[in-house]
């Protein structure tokens, strides 16, 4: 079982940066997979940012060269560094894991756990 909480979201301007957290509380040691993924109004959710429990990370091609997936495993703690911030980046942000720790993906099917979301904002 997991338990995920996202903060750091909010709003900036076009170019601006932001950092998601994503705190992970679990009740086993097990290693995992994790995932960032947004929803925009109308759209559907899209995978982001993936990272294995190795550090092997993955990107959308909307998002390379601007958005940096990392894990603190001493926090228990995912990350999302967002910069050159678009008004397109804005949707809702969700942190998403699963227990296939080997999986490395951005699909939504993939993941079994899911955060409540923040909100990012980018305007013109």
């Amino acid at each position: 079982q997991v338990q995920l909480v996202e903060s750091g979201g909010g709003s900036v301007q076009s170019g601006g940066s932001l950092r998601l957290s994503c705190a992970v509380s679990r009740y086993t040691d097990s290693r995992y997979c994790m995932a960032w993924f947004r929803q925009a109004p109308g759209k559907g959710r899209e995978g982001v940012a993936g990272i294995d429990s190795d550090g092997t990370a993955s990107y959308a091609d909307s998002v390379k060269g601007r958005f940096t997936i990392s894990q603190d495993n001493v926090k228990n703690t995912l990350y999302l560094q967002m910069s050159s911030l678009k008004p397109e980046d804005t949707a809702m942000y969700y942190c998403a894991a699963d227990p296939k720790w080997w999986l490395l993906s951005l699909r939504e099917r993939d993941y079994n756990y899911w955060g409540q979301g923040t909100q990012v904002t980018v305007s013109s």
